[in-house]
């Protein structure tokens, strides 16, 4: 069994020498290539001063070297932090010097955006361009090429790891703040990855589409699970919706992972020539009951799995198929080899239906903040001695997600700690209002969130997109909430938008900006 990130790919490739690996459009790589890749560039960036624990960064879209690179370093012994392509220079240079980056992986195009930047990361001593050489003058900065790598390989001992070693940091999308660095060992992703792998039954013949950021654990276990089964991975760029469509007939596409908002848009597309699918997943957020109604339709002999997961502890939890059905509105129970809880504040467990925060232990729990001891303190906290004896205290992470459990143990999302309305006195969640929403089978998309009111606290505020093809006035919205929702619970301003809501980096409406244009919609003396 894979024990450290990069064995994923060199037991497959010892397994399935010849099997395709990894696609990039028209780019092929087998398990064997593949691995032979990796150890050429893990070389590399020990030739190139890469110690051992040193962060090691990939600024890229998805393509091979971005998937080479994110594995190499691993292989070199150092840790990988793969940065979302759709942040600005000056989010890039925030992480850079946040996690003391040493080495960069990126394009020449994406260098010159960089360019004025870098000299603020003063721990960056190598940037390696996928393409060209750039011909720009960076001082203090050592600049090769890809290409230059493969020679820069020589006989050196890589350093030795162990499964407890820091493999990756993963910066969340910063819900208030700036981004964190969240620590991943070896061992945290492998068992990540055995452990869903194992639920969605993933197999050598699957053929898994990435389409989300791969700097989003969701998105980075595609990979993992692809490669520890010795499955096919397929790397993806879309523009639209309907590019992945056309993707998943033309490449016979097994399995499909996507966040709320992504399936919205599916959910809409015409599924009858693209029955390869064996599964779909849904994290990063609760699918609509209308959502979910649509795909079931579309995608008759495709099991849905609906997961919830945390990158502080890489997966949680997951509904299966065969309980869609009967509990459509449940995140499921605890994947293998992990435990969730619901706790109340003072750490005893709550009863069946009583509300209380997530808390996960387990092998999944990451290794905290990076270079964050106060909000590792508050998240990372210990767990009450399980045995008589025990010494040395187990870590668990409170997740800040309000849940209640059934009476059969099946977890049911509330809210977020940070976007739970307060209104009226009342604590209400964006989700419960949403889900009405897109219940009228009107609606594209949709976000509810609160914003401050002199009376109310909060006033809860709507902004929705139409489904295409749908004329809808604000009443069709407003008597759908009074129907379903009690008095304290409804919008107070609904707002109808004809092209997509904003998305935070890792794909998600991102309610935070459009509560900030909000934030003077109730003046003092205005109800």
């Amino acid at each position: 069994m894979s024990n450290l990130f990069h064995e994923l790919i060199y037991q497959s490739a010892a397994r399935y020498p010849d099997s395709t690996a990894l696609i990039d459009q028209k780019r092929h790589l087998s398990y064997a290539a593949l691995s032979e890749a990796v150890q050429s560039i893990a070389s590399a960036l020990h030739t190139l001063g890469l110690g051992r624990g040193e962060r090691s960064a990939v600024y890229l879209e998805k393509r091979l070297e971005t998937v080479i690179a994110l594995f190499g370093a691993s292989a070199a012994g150092g840790a990988f932090v793969p940065v979302n392509p759709l942040l600005k220079a000056e989010q890039v240079a925030y992480i850079l010097k946040d996690c003391n980056v040493r080495i960069l992986i990126t394009s020449a195009e994406r260098l010159d955006l960089l360019s004025p930047v870098l000299p603020q990361c003063h721990d960056l001593h190598t940037v390696i361009i996928t393409g060209d050489l750039h011909k720009a003058s960076l001082p203090g900065l050592n600049v090769v090429s890809w290409r230059q790598t493969q020679t820069l390989s020589d006989a050196a001992r890589l350093p030795d790891c162990i499964d407890s070693d820091m493999a990756a940091i993963l910066y969340t999308s910063g819900s208030t703040g700036k981004p964190k660095g969240v620590v991943l060992s070896h061992r945290n992703l492998v068992t990540g990855a055995i452990s869903v792998s194992r639920y969605l039954n993933n197999r050598p013949d699957d053929r898994i589409l990435a389409v989300l950021p791969l700097s989003f654990d969701y998105g980075l276990n595609q990979l993992n699970t692809a490669f520890y089964t010795g499955a096919t991975a397929i790397l993806m760029n879309y523009l639209l919706p309907r590019d992945i469509l056309t993707t998943v007939k033309q490449e016979q596409v097994t399995g499909l992972a996507a966040v709320p908002p992504l399936w919205a848009q599916l959910a809409q597309l015409d599924w009858k020539d693209a029955q390869s699918l064996r599964y779909i997943t849904n994290s990063g957020g609760a699918m609509p009951r209308a959502t979910l109604a649509h795909l079931r339709s579309a995608l008759p002999d495709t099991q849905i799995f609906l997961m919830y997961g945390l990158t502080e502890a890489f997966r949680s939890t997951y509904l299966p198929p065969g309980e869609v059905d009967k509990r459509p509105d449940s995140m499921g129970k605890a994947i293998p080899n992990a435990e969730v809880m619901v706790l109340r504040e003072d750490g005893s467990h709550c009863a069946p239906g009583e509300p209380g925060e997530l808390v996960h232990r387990g092998p999944l729990v990451s290794l905290g903040y990076w270079n964050d001891a106060d909000k590792t303190a508050a998240c990372f906290r210990p767990l009450t001695p399980r045995q008589s004896g025990l010494t040395i205290p187990e870590l668990a992470v409170w997740s800040g997600d309000t849940v209640r459990m059934d009476d059969e143990g099946y977890l049911y999302f509330i809210g977020r700690r940070d976007d739970m309305i307060k209104t009226s006195g009342y604590r209400v969640s964006p989700t419960e209002v949403e889900e009405v929403i897109y219940a009228t089978e009107k609606v594209a998309e949709a976000a509810a969130f609160g914003v401050p009111h002199p009376t109310l606290g909060q006033a809860i505020v709507v902004v929705a997109v139409p489904r295409t093809g749908f004329a809808l006035d604000r009443d069709v919205l407003q008597s759908a909430c009074k129907q379903h929702l009690p008095a304290f619970m409804q919008p107070a301003l609904i707002e109808l938008r004809q092209t997509s809501l904003p998305r935070n980096p890792n794909g998600k409406i991102d309610r935070k900006m459009l509560a900030g244009e909000f934030q003077q919609a109730f003046q003092a003396g205005e109800s």
